[in-house]
């Protein structure tokens, strides 16, 4: 399987949420794992910043973040440019599809977590 970059955007350290498991599997699929949160940390090695980072080649960015404080995010992701976003449950965003599909940028509604398992990612 090709490590596809990927930034998790809502990262946290609580072990019950689906961002956390999220981190944990990306990292033990190979992937090469980016994360901010609203609060510093660490999961599975991965150090959680509080600001936006310079980030290079990410292939996926995952959203665990509800629509209203993804508007934060919008310019950071377009900037970023990557080849897919991924809108977990509860994170679905149709003004964001917008700007992605204006910026040749994918937007898959999906479950990070279903896609590693399934080996869909």
């Amino acid at each position: 399987m090709k490590n596809k970059k990927t930034l998790v955007l809502g990262a946290t350290t609580k072990p019950d949420r689906y961002a956390y498991r999220a981190i944990n599997m990306l990292v033990q699929k190979g992937h090469t794992v980016l994360a901010i949160g609203q609060n510093t940390g660490e999961v599975a090695g991965v150090k959680i910043y509080t600001k936006a980072i310079p980030v290079k080649n990410i292939d996926t960015v995952t959203l665990y973040l509800n629509p209203s404080r993804q508007r934060d995010y919008y310019n950071y992701i377009i900037e970023a440019q990557p080849k897919r976003v991924v809108f977990n449950p509860g994170t679905e965003n149709p003004e964001l599809y917008q700007l992605l599909e204006l910026n040749n940028i994918k937007a898959e509604v999906a479950c990070t977590l279903v896609l590693l398992a399934t080996n869909q990612y």
